[in-house]
């Protein structure tokens, strides 16, 4: 029995939403594959996602950027934590690949943390990135290409291979890039329920509002009503507004709500903008110039569904009301077909196996 050791980032929920869909459709093919999976992220949201048995181990590795909300960096802490992080490198690395080995890991994919590939490369373990970004060019668009900068940078490309993941940043420097298609885990419109639960007027609009998985929340006590429009929120923002639904009370997955959904607010994140798309669900998005993977993900909304931009004082006030109206009078666009998650189960099964055949060939 094969065993895939996955580390997941904690930077928000995007990457788990990249990788849950690629892992569940590799346990279809390979219901025996034993799964560990590595994250800071809340297991209770991994195991929402994924759907195939694993084992769970707490673990980061990676320093991704240091938040003080899900959409403020904290630059000059998140350069102290890279230069902690770095300062005992090859140590670290060490004890990466001893804990890959003691765990028995026939491949590691990351998602997209550095020091997981580093460890299997050093234990001679195969080994791949996933995602649509990676901490090198984030660092040097912030940090410039200093020693942190190349040692990140030859974690992944001395990866077996660095799966980007459609919609994705170019990453020029990466000569094993392989380019993914869309991954999403798509939802069920259960529209027809909600309204009868929530007893809705079929001109009621319900409008999902998520900024990820990073802590922070919306000032939303201070937005005004908007007719006809009811809002769905995270129940841990204690919405203190009178058309405020919080999302846990409904007993649906994410992903089913937001199919069910007549438009999303959010901040650009491959999770948020890719599911929209894949479901055919209008997106609002607040502005963030500061953060380079921005730009690649709008400009293929842009292409692919339906979309506008709203400035971050305009959100905090909920003066959205005007740009919503014009995402409801657009032309709809027909739902994206994310076929990334079987094209890159198909690639980890092959690896697997051949894998497995090589050490079964060595032991005869």
């Amino acid at each position: 029995m094969s065993h895939l050791v996955v580390s997941i980032s904690g930077h928000g929920f995007g990457h788990v939403a990249q990788t849950a869909p690629v892992l569940n459709a590799l346990h279809q093919r390979m219901p025996q594959l034993r799964l560990t999976v590595c994250s800071s992220v809340p297991l209770a949201h991994l195991r929402a996602r994924i759907k195939a048995p694993f084992d769970h181990l707490p673990g980061e590795g990676d320093i991704g950027m240091v938040m003080s909300s899900a959409l403020d960096i904290r630059v000059r802490d998140s350069e102290e934590a890279y230069r902690h992080f770095h300062a005992d490198w090859e140590a670290r690395v060490d004890d990466e690949a001893r804990l890959l080995r003691e765990l028995g890991a026939d491949m590691v994919l990351s998602n997209v943390g550095y020091l997981p590939l580093a460890g299997a490369q050093r234990a001679g373990i195969q080994n791949a990135a996933l995602c649509s970004l990676n901490w090198a060019d984030i660092y040097r668009h912030f940090f410039g290409n200093d020693a942190i900068a190349a040692q990140i940078q030859g974690c992944y490309a001395h990866a077996d291979a660095f799966l980007r993941a459609t919609p994705g940043m170019a990453m020029e420097s990466l000569h094993n890039l392989v380019p993914v298609a869309p991954i999403a885990e798509v939802g069920i419109n259960r529209r027809d329920e909600l309204d009868r639960r929530l007893q809705l007027a079929k001109h009621e609009k319900l409008v999902l509002v998520s900024m990820g998985g990073i802590a922070s929340r919306l000032p939303v006590e201070r937005w005004p009503r908007v007719e006809g429009v009811r809002w769905l929120m995270q129940g841990s923002w204690q919405a203190a507004h009178p058309d405020a639904i919080a999302l846990e009370s409904l007993g649906m997955s994410f992903a089913d709500l937001l199919a069910s959904s007549d438009a999303l607010v959010c901040k650009p994140g491959y999770g948020s903008f890719v599911e929209a798309a894949c479901s055919g669900v209008p997106v609002l998005y607040v502005s963030r110039a500061d953060w380079p993977e921005s730009y690649p993900l709008i400009a293929w909304l842009q292409q692919q569904g339906v979309c506008r931009e709203v400035t971050r004082q305009a959100l905090e006030e909920g003066r959205i009301a005007a740009e919503l109206e014009s995402l409801w009078g657009a032309l709809p666009s027909g739902p994206v077909i994310p076929e990334g998650a079987e094209q890159l189960a198909e690639w980890l099964a092959g690896k697997l196996v051949a894998g497995s055949q090589l050490i079964a060939g060595a032991r005869n």
